[in-house]
């Protein structure tokens, strides 16, 4: 009889999964993965693997009908100000029944043994105010709610960076260069075509640039290759890109472009004597404000010759003149505020761009009409 109830007590405890020796972010049954295409399965700001940190989970529902999902907290809140003005709703994975439910209605726990997911500090949502307590008792941690956990989140973001580049650094950085130095065909990599860390661990596991991997492996070289080469690359070109100051505002939406630095795009021209220029945190935003200046605060139209226009080259990056540029629209790629204006400097990389990404057409600056410019809206 002893016998019989201690075990119950050990099927129990093995179901409930919730002690901290015995808990685990990993999904037991099918996640529910809301992102499209290839790259579902990985967190677009970290590249982690969405099942094995499902349990931490956060997706964003956005106007255009999109989803992005992440691997916590976290990354969401490294995200937000790129979603925040297209965002409908966000969805957090409940720990007990392993379904997505809506994150502001969900009871918290913040701070228990459990350790975070790209943070020091844990946050696991339960759609169910009970099993959250249940979970504080056995594991410790506060309740709470989704506007205090992120507001967490946001806070530590600076914190949380530099102690996880330091493990990296420790860790996965020198497993990656390992595998990029011995295994990868380095001149097949552009990375330079991905605009997400999660497409370009796609990428590598679909072409075996850099050999069979496995999981570890994958996140590694992806983690060197995103983190660390790109950087390193972008530090020792010597091309004009778009200057963005730190506090630069997009007119358009308010958002500080210089977060942005792949979308860039900037318009100058002179008023009363005195040159004034504005910084866009994409091509869109600006057609918006060059179409209609006054419904964007106290500004003038001038005439076409009067602008000066600077857009980011989409594959170079560099800065080319936004009228001579040629701009692909209806592509899978987005950018800050959802769909955009594609820029390249030359009609064959505009052409290849719209064949390798969906696009549905190719336009020159002098005719895009505005009422198309807020088709890409809807």
């Amino acid at each position: 009889m002893v016998r019989w109830f201690m075990g119950g007590i050990v099927m129990l405890m093995f179901s409930m999964g919730l002690h901290a020796s015995e808990f685990s972010k990993v999904a037991t049954s099918e996640p529910e993965l809301i992102q499209k295409g290839e790259e579902k399965n990985y967190c677009p700001i970290c590249g982690m693997n969405l099942t094995q940190y499902y349990k931490t989970s956060h997706g964003a529902i956005l106007s255009d009908g999109t989803a992005k999902q992440y691997c916590s907290i976290r990354c969401l809140a490294v995200d937000w100000e790129a979603i925040e003005s297209r965002l409908v709703k966000i969805v957090v994975t409940d720990v007990k029944s392993e379904k997505l439910i809506d994150a502001k209605k969900a009871f918290y726990v913040i701070g228990s043994k459990i350790p975070g997911t790209m943070s020091m500090v844990s946050k696991l949502a339960f759609e169910k105010e009970e099993d959250a307590k249940v979970f504080i008792k056995e594991n410790g941690g506060e309740l709470g709610t989704f506007e205090i956990a992120f507001a967490k989140a946001r806070a530590s973001l600076e914190t949380d960076v530099d102690e996880f580049v330091k493990k990296k650094q420790k860790g996965m950085y020198p497993m990656g260069e390992k595998i990029y130095q011995k295994a990868c065909e380095k001149e097949k990599i552009h990375l330079h075509d991905f605009n997400t860390i999660s497409e370009l661990k796609v990428s590598l596991k679909k072409t075996k640039l850099c050999g069979e991997l496995e999981e570890k492996e994958l996140q590694a070289i992806s983690l060197y290759l995103w983190e660390v080469l790109r950087f390193a690359e972008h530090a020792h070109e010597h091309k004009t890109v778009i200057h963005v100051e730190k506090d630069e505002k997009c007119p358009v939406c308010g958002m500080f472009v210089y977060k942005y630095p792949r979308w860039a795009a900037r318009m100058s021209y002179e008023e009363n004597g005195k040159k004034v220029s504005h910084a866009f945190d994409g091509v869109k935003d600006l057609l918006k404000f060059y179409h209609n200046p006054a419904k964007w605060g106290k500004y003038t139209k001038h005439n076409d010759e009067a602008y000066t226009i600077l857009v980011s080259d989409y594959y170079t990056q560099e800065a080319i003149d936004g009228k001579k540029a040629f701009y692909v629209i209806g592509s899978d790629t987005y950018g800050p505020m959802g769909k955009e204006f594609i820029p390249f400097s030359t009609l064959k990389s505009a052409q290849t761009f719209l064949k390798d990404h969906k696009g549905s057409q190719i336009l020159e600056f002098s005719k895009i009409p505005e009422s198309l410019v807020y088709a890409q809206d809807k």
